[in-house]
């Protein structure tokens, strides 16, 4: 499990919310619910949180994961 510094902690935000969040294990809650009152959850990976909208998710899963480590492309000539 990845432990978020409680100074990072303090910093954080749920983007839907605005709250302050609280980490449960590998995941940070939001510390307030959203409008429909669910108290939204983020990943952490590999030490980050992934703080998206709930939303936003499928289309960053889409994306795929391994964008970073993608050739870059040649734009010198």
């Amino acid at each position: 499990m990845a432990l978020i510094s409680p100074d990072l902690l303090a910093l954080l935000r749920c983007p839907v919310t605005g709250s302050s969040l609280v980490q449960e294990d590998d995941q940070l809650l939001s510390s307030a619910p959203d409008p429909s009152g669910t108290r939204l959850k983020y990943t952490i990976d590999e030490g980050i949180p992934v703080l998206l909208r709930p939303e936003l998710l499928p289309a960053a899963d889409a994306a795929g994961s391994d964008q970073h480590d993608a050739p870059v492309a040649d734009t010198s000539h």
